[in-house]
């Protein structure tokens, strides 16, 4: 397309990311059997070409540091890079996709079951042999097929990206296109590592003793799933008052739960759903779509609150803002909205408000979640360390398993499967945006009860300003400069060892 500007290149670009959204929501629910992707880079070529890329790359260079011309040229230009190696991508993504929703794991009598079951099967799983029965299994099925899939695709996409030319490797190339200092943050997560090691090491193995009776050296990454599952307070989250729970505290906090229908929810039980739970934009504003496959239990409500988060974040953008900041853009942001909700399930006030806990339970609950918060924290820690270290080249490949083994065990205490060194890992880095997530939302956290008191999620004017000051801007913003603008902070890991602590020591 002769003439490209950069007016058409977001309405074509919108277009484009519509129906990509469209297919990966469809094919993750279980709609369709898999996602048709190379369709619709074929229908869009003008949008990933070499004319589009020269277009936001003369931008970028162009527009002067600090200005808003930098700041929309950069997420364009970060778009760009992602959409090219994407497309590139495409027919192994379509493979992975129809691998995992086709795919069956064979356990030693012959029984089957789906891929996408197992993970639940895991958690749900009282029988510690019938578990560790089908985790073996899973691993198994994992390092034939998935495994091989996701190693060739990672060793794909890292090549593509050097290609492009944007800076001397794949982490220098995302940090310029991020905005993220990636190697700090790792070196700010191994400092998070030693200063809650001692925490973490008397928690895990207090709880490994009390509830699987073996000690610490025999646990594994599918006990970890069963602990975080805390299936012992099922009866005080029951699935059926699940949505209602919700509703009532959204609407008592003065935010709108479907967003004037432009939120649907799906959260019942459907052959081919994913496992995990996702948020699907479809048309930003106005299409959105929470996803999730019910495991049970708290866990349930856990997952629920936070997709409603990034639901409501994206129900509730400006819809007059450009492509850029309402598709694109740091999705830390996002990511911390939902765990802003998520993590009143952390919140006495709200458990007693909105769930079946009682008083003489909470203690107890609320030291699980300590244990559940650490652990993820520390986990995801150790996946960033480790995924600067599969994409700095400075490791085999062959390698790689090993230390990633290494190093997810010695963080969580739990022994990881080296079936699952390259299934482990999120697309782009994406352990960096929870992390950075995981900071803001107690910044914002910080803030609202500052602003609204203990009890800002029932405050009617709470919901208004998170509304207006925090989703509308949909991501134009970093995750760090949002957090100087609303509260005047930077982000630290300081407040989340803290709340850990806190939790962990309930009475």
């Amino acid at each position: 397309m002769k003439g490209l500007t950069l007016d058409r290149l977001r309405r074509d670009g919108e277009a484009m990311t519509e129906a990509l959204s469209r297919e990966y929501h469809e094919s993750g629910a279980g709609l369709k059997a898999s996602a048709e992707l190379q369709p619709i880079y074929a229908k869009y070529p003008q949008v990933l070409g070499d004319e589009a890329l020269a277009l936001v790359s003369e931008a970028f260079a162009g527009a002067a540091e600090g200005s808003e011309a930098k700041r929309s040229a950069r997420l364009l230009l970060d778009w760009q890079v992602e959409g090219v190696v994407s497309r590139e991508l495409a027919p192994l993504d379509e493979r992975e996709i129809a691998w995992e929703a086709t795919a069956v794991v064979t356990l030693p009598d012959d029984r089957t079951v789906p891929y996408q079951q197992v993970a639940i099967d895991i958690a749900n799983s009282t029988d510690r042999n019938a578990r560790l029965t089908l985790e073996r299994a899973r691993a198994a099925t994992v390092a034939k097929g998935l495994a091989p899939m996701k190693r060739e695709r990672f060793q794909r996409e890292m090549e593509l990206t050097d290609k492009l030319g944007i800076a001397s490797g794949y982490i220098p190339t995302f940090e310029v296109l991020s905005g993220v200092d990636l190697r700090q943050l790792a070196a700010q997560c191994a400092a998070f590592l030693r200063d809650t090691q001692a925490m973490w090491d008397d928690s895990v193995r207090e709880v490994v003793k009390v509830k699987l009776g073996i000690p610490i050296s025999e646990a594994t990454r599918a006990d970890a799933l069963a602990l975080m599952r805390a299936a012992e307070f099922d009866a005080y989250f029951p699935g059926a008052a699940l949505e209602g729970a919700a509703r009532k505290n959204m609407s008592e906090m003065g935010i709108d739960a479907v967003a004037a229908g432009r939120v649907r929810y799906d959260i019942g039980d459907r052959e081919g759903k994913r496992s995990r739970a996702f948020c699907s934009p479809v048309r930003i504003p106005d299409e959105v779509y929470l996803v999730m496959r019910p495991h049970g239990g708290q866990t349930d409500y856990t997952t629920f609150m936070h997709e409603l988060g990034h639901a409501l974040h994206f129900g509730n953008m400006r819809a007059d803002y450009p492509y850029e900041y309402r598709w694109l853009g740091d999705n830390s942001v996002t990511e911390s909205y939902a765990m802003l909700f998520d993590h009143l399930l952390q919140n006495p006030r709200w458990l007693l408000r909105y769930t079946g806990i009682t008083k003489k339970e909470l203690p107890a609950f609320s030291r699980a979640a300590g244990f559940e918060e650490l652990q993820f924290l520390r986990r995801y820690c150790a996946k960033l360390i480790y995924e600067v270290e599969l994409h700095s080249g400075t490791t085999s490949w062959d390698a790689l398993p090993a230390l990633y083994v290494e190093t997810l065990s010695a963080a969580t205490s739990f022994r990881y499967d080296p079936a699952d060194a390259f299934v482990d890992v999120d697309p782009r880095f994406y352990a960096a945006r929870y992390l950075r997530a995981w900071q803001l939302q107690a910044v914002i956290a910080e803030h609202l009860t500052e602003q609204y008191d203990e009890d800002w999620f029932r405050n009617p004017k709470a919901g208004p300003w998170i509304v207006g000051q925090l989703y509308a801007e949909g991501q134009r913003e970093l995750a760090h400069e949002l957090a100087e603008r609303v509260a005047g902070k930077g982000l630290s890991f300081d407040p989340l060892a803290r709340a850990a602590e806190s939790l962990l020591a309930a009475v």
